[in-house]
């Protein structure tokens, strides 16, 4: 019997993992309760398991029946801050927590590869880690699970790692979407406060405004952009947040703003810092007034190796029939801390169309949004899948 067909045989139970997840999501770092039912997921199989200090991780090592290497898959566990807003017998059970990006299907199908697996084990030649994360969302779960050893806990470093992540719009259902190259942004933030002098609304002329030249900063920085970088090397840059004064008479003292910096290179990511910090300074000076910045370094690029996203395509094809991968012609600029499992070992990062039949991908709500929905049916296909990708790459 293929991946395929036993990842089908075992639905069920796939999906009432997923429902179990989804109704009692938890955020960051800390995640005991999914910890648990992922233990409880994997309990009898001849696996080796360690969970982290720092962090509610898991990782998992199958040794093969044969000598050979190892390959890792990732599954991400986290939830998001997010009140959830569907109708569903399986929603969410915490206020203002929500699977709203769809990591209780990830976290699914790598238990379910897990299962594919360990029924074959004797043929394996080599190793296969199976790393569950949490933090993901902005946390850097990853970064904590390779310093606690995730990379070695086979005893070898992984010769290569792939992840997946649904998408509850943009693609097709079924449909699997990846590029060679850069996939997923470089994320930073950028906080800056304006200090000016505060005063009488009815008297601007004897304060120095910084609510004024803050809202000047927000608009030159979208300019800046686009004359400072070229548009086949994406930057962007979003305020999304901007705070100053109590009441609408009175002038403060102070203003404060926060952006998103996303890049595609080290190059963009290093003059993009630097032109930031010019412009604001620049227009704090022509107002006459001061500003101090900083900056949060996020996730970096995330880069497919593009021999293994070429296996991952081939892979998908073999598995689904033709048509079930699409190279993406660009990057997305959203970001990801799998970014940090690749720039140790080669591998791949893949989307998956989880659009409901009900749904037009083209206008679904995106994940994040309180509304997202994400189909059980693909459920299977993302276990075999990561099944298929580590037996072949270790056959290979």
């Amino acid at each position: 019997m293929s991946f395929t067909e036993s990842a089908r045989d075992m639905r069920d139970d796939l999906v009432r993992l997923r429902h179990s997840l989804h109704t009692t999501p938890e955020i960051g770092l800390t995640l005991p309760r999914t910890q648990e039912k992922v233990l409880t997921a994997l309990d009898g199989l001849p696996l080796e398991i360690t969970t982290g200090k720092a962090l509610s991780s898991v990782t998992a090592v199958l040794r093969g029946g044969r000598p050979g290497p190892a390959v890792l898959l990732r599954g991400d566990m986290d939830a998001l801050p997010v009140a959830e807003r569907n109708d569903l017998p399986y929603r969410s059970q915490i206020d203002g927590q929500m699977h709203a990006c769809g990591h209780d299907l990830h976290t699914t199908m790598l238990a379910g590869a897990a299962h594919l697996l360990s029924a074959r084990r004797e043929e394996l030649a080599g190793d296969v880690i199976f790393m569950f994360q949490p933090g993901e969302e902005g946390h850097e779960g990853a970064k904590y699970m390779i310093e606690e050893g995730v990379l070695d806990a086979a005893g070898a470093r992984p010769v290569a790692a792939y992840g997946l992540h649904v998408v509850s719009s943009m693609l097709p259902q079924g449909l699997f979407a990846s590029r060679p190259g850069p996939l997923m942004a470089a994320a930073d933030v950028f906080k800056v406060t304006v200090k000016g002098r505060g005063g009488h609304g009815a008297s601007p002329h004897r304060a120095l405004d910084p609510i004024q030249a803050g809202c000047e900063m927000v608009a030159s920085l979208q300019t800046m952009v686009t004359r400072s970088f070229d548009v086949f090397d994406p930057v962007l840059v979003t305020v999304g947040s901007f705070h100053g004064g109590t009441v609408d008479n009175v002038i403060p003292d102070e203003a404060r703003f926060e952006a998103t910096l996303r890049t595609f290179s080290a190059a963009n990511r290093t003059l993009a810092k630097r032109r930031l910090v010019e412009v604001v300074e620049g227009v704090a000076a022509a107002h006459g007034l001061s500003v101090e910045t900083s900056f949060g370094m996020g996730y970096p690029v995330t880069v497919n190796d593009a021999t293994e996203t070429e296996f991952v395509s081939r892979t998908a094809e073999e598995l689904f029939g033709p048509g079930r991968f699409l190279v993406t012609p660009q990057p997305v600029m959203g970001s990801e801390d799998f970014s940090y499992v690749l720039e140790n070992v080669p591998g791949a990062f893949a989307f998956l169309g989880a659009c409901p039949p009900d749904r037009d991908p083209a206008v679904a709500p995106y994940n994040h949004s309180p509304e997202a929905q994400f189909d059980d049916a693909v459920l299977p296909d993302g276990a075999a899948l990561y099944a298929t990708l580590a037996q072949s790459r270790l056959a290979s």
